[in-house]
């Protein structure tokens, strides 16, 4: 890592970790590479007393290890870690990603040009396909993360589970509906404003909640895609893993109920419920993974239910503060990713 020009860092990078040593070098060592010099790293240790990162001080002298007694997830691991930050921006970022090294100079430009931008993500492309000498869009992100009018996210350049080649044409900078948690540039005193990622989500779908809560504030979310940042991907949870599964369902119901407004919620809700029981039924033809993957279904339906009075509460605050209507957050939103036609 370069040594900043400034007293205090322009930009803090705040990695969560836990037990992921390797990856977690790789990252560190592409950071160092850096043409941007004014940023310094906090690496969040989420492994408590099974911690990894003993002598991670030595090896990288320029990395603050904050130590936390037990898992927080990555939302609570962000948040913690963002009260030793002093700098205007920060980028929260996984640590089996690989930033190139004039990402960072691209995403404060980019912030830098308008004040009411709140977060940003750089274009997020597969580690494991770079591999292979392709250049594809990684599952967790990709171009930029819109949401349909149901509260389903979707990404540009990721339609399901098919990925699309980069080929440059999502290399015109847009606004998006959310930012990556994989590479996630923000505003602090927004990100402050807001009261960070909601820690009870543990994982999965915080990034979404809290670029929701910015739009309805009226900050804006954008893609740069001159900032590229690789990404390994399935690091913390592998793709289909069960407890994957309870984390999106649960958290994206939560999200659902705390952030869209009362008449489109009503109007939505019974048929989201319906997908939900679809949902179940589907992962029950999957045999015996399958029906793990259905119990999660439930198991998060259950936990939504224990929250809602929590929820409700948050709820109010949110819809208190809003200022943007959801005709406006919505209106080039297609009704549902699942039909055919969709925006782009």
């Amino acid at each position: 890592m370069s040594t900043p020009s400034t007293q205090s860092p322009m930009v803090t990078v705040i990695i969560p970790h836990l037990k992921n040593w390797l990856m977690l070098e790789s990252c560190l060592d592409a950071l160092q590479t850096s043409t941007f010099q004014d940023f310094s790293i906090i690496v969040v240790d989420n492994g408590g007393k099974k911690s990894d990162l003993s002598g991670l001080e030595t090896d990288y002298p320029d990395v603050t290890v904050l130590r936390l007694v037990a898992n927080a997830g990555y939302a609570g691991g962000c948040n913690e870690g963002l009260k030793h930050a002093d700098s205007p921006y920060v980028l929260f970022l996984n640590d089996d990603a690989v930033v190139e090294s004039d990402a960072l100079g691209h995403l404060v430009e980019t912030a830098e040009r308008d004040p009411m931008i709140g977060a940003l993500q750089p274009k997020i492309l597969s580690l494991p396909e770079r591999r292979k000498g392709r250049r594809v869009f990684d599952y967790a992100g990709a171009a930029g993360g819109l949401i349909d009018r149901l509260g389903y996210p979707y990404c540009l350049g990721r339609n399901f589970r098919e990925r699309e080649e980069d080929h440059g044409q999502y290399d015109q900078s847009r606004e998006i509906f959310w930012a990556s948690g994989v590479a996630l540039f923000a505003r602090c005193d927004v990100f402050e404003k807001l009261g960070g990622f909601e820690a009870g989500f543990f994982m999965h779908m915080e990034e979404i909640d809290l670029c929701w809560r910015m739009k309805l504030q009226g900050y804006t979310v954008r893609s740069v895609p001159q900032a590229v940042v690789w990404h390994e991907g399935g690091a913390s949870l592998a793709e289909g893993s069960p407890l994957k599964v309870y984390y999106n369902h649960r958290n994206a119901m939560l999200m659902l109920l705390r952030n869209r407004s009362a008449t489109p919620l009503m109007l939505s809700l019974p048929l989201r419920l319906a997908l939900e029981v679809v949902s179940m039924l589907f992962y029950l033809t999957g045999g015996k993974e399958g029906i793990k993957r259905a119990s999660q279904v439930v198991r998060a339906a259950a936990a939504t239910l224990r929250r809602l009075p929590e929820t409700l509460q948050q709820r109010q605050l949110i819809q208190r503060m809003r200022t943007v209507t959801d005709s406006e957050l919505f209106r080039d939103s297609p009704f549902s990713i699942f039909l055919p036609k969709r925006s782009r």
